[in-house]
């Protein structure tokens, strides 16, 4: 089933199997995602793709300066014939919320998706709803650069299990998907090939790949050292060393293994790091680069023999 689900997301998401892998590493983790980059590269399609092969509620909320908290929760409305009140779902109450252009809205707006992200509920008005299960949030949100734009908070940034920048197609690539385009190949046409019940039972399998102590010890290294790091202000939190473990068990399980090695730390070290470490000024002035400065702290960690 994986190996068909991953043959329709590269078929509709085209020349970036490398993105579509640690999406799917995040789907089966359980994890959110965050994508960053400029508009029409395919992150909407990306997001679609993959709601429609696993069968899952797919949901979207286009995110703007006046969308406000209640439009993701929900809210509580008087019903004039009982006398009670109903909750009205929001945009939340779905197996996949794709969050387009999150830094478009504002803080207070962006810190309602918290608690979704984290605890798997929402809370409208002193009562607490369960959102549908398996869940998952995939954002996007524009170069930070782009006007009109909030900054998402590291509180926010530090519950995504991955940032991801997908970039521009191949001209080989962008003729094909331009050419599938015309001929009326577009995401509506996919069949899902993975049921909500069977996703659900893989997730407990990647839950249940085996982790060695030196493993674990090993991405602790790599987390510390990051702590020691000159040219960050601050190294990740224990969180980030927990979603990294979690991102390294489905690599394993997709590589068809039941147990953790170290090249699975490594594989998505990167992804779960980069959004939850900033350079400091001195790192900026000189033209350092986060990705190059986290390969070099894995590079530091000693690899244990397992």
């Amino acid at each position: 089933m994986i190996e068909r689900l991953r043959e329709i997301i590269n078929e509709y998401f085209i020349g970036k199997s490398d993105v579509a892998e640690n999406v799917l590493i995040c789907l089966l983790a359980g994890g959110h995602v965050l994508i960053e980059d400029v508009p029409g590269v395919g992150k909407t399609t990306l997001v679609k793709t993959l709601a429609a092969s696993v069968d899952l509620d797919f949901g979207r909320i286009q995110f703007t300066p006046d969308t406000l908290p209640s439009d993701v929760t929900g809210v509580s409305v008087l019903n004039m014939k009982t006398g009670e009140f109903e909750y009205r779902e929001g945009a939340v109450m779905h197996q996949i919320l794709l969050a387009d252009e999150i830094n478009r809205t504002s803080p207070k707006t962006q810190a309602a998706l918290l608690e979704a992200m984290s605890e798997g509920k929402v809370t409208v008005d002193d009562r607490t709803y369960d959102l549908p299960s398996p869940f998952m949030i995939i954002a996007t949100q524009n170069p930070v650069e782009f006007v009109g734009t909030y900054p998402l908070p590291e509180a926010q940034l530090d519950r995504f299990m991955m940032k991801l920048s997908i970039g521009y197609p191949s001209p080989e690539d962008e003729i094909l998907l331009t050419r599938r385009f015309l001929e009326g190949k577009t995401v509506d046409t996919i069949k899902s090939v993975i049921t909500s019940d069977e996703l659900l039972k893989i997730m407990d399998e990647v839950r249940n790949i085996r982790i060695a102590d030196k493993v674990l010890q090993y991405a602790e290294e790599i987390t510390g050292l990051t702590r020691q790091e000159k040219r960050f202000l601050r190294g990740v939190s224990s969180r980030a060393m927990i979603m990294m473990v979690q991102a390294a068990r489905a690599h394993a399980y997709l590589a068809g293994r039941e147990f953790v090695t170290p090249d699975d730390i490594k594989a998505v070290a990167v992804s779960t790091l980069h959004h939850r470490v900033t350079l400091s000024y001195d790192a900026k002035i000189a033209g350092e680069d986060i990705d190059k400065v986290l390969h070099a702290v894995v590079l530091k960690a000693k690899v244990p023999m397992v």
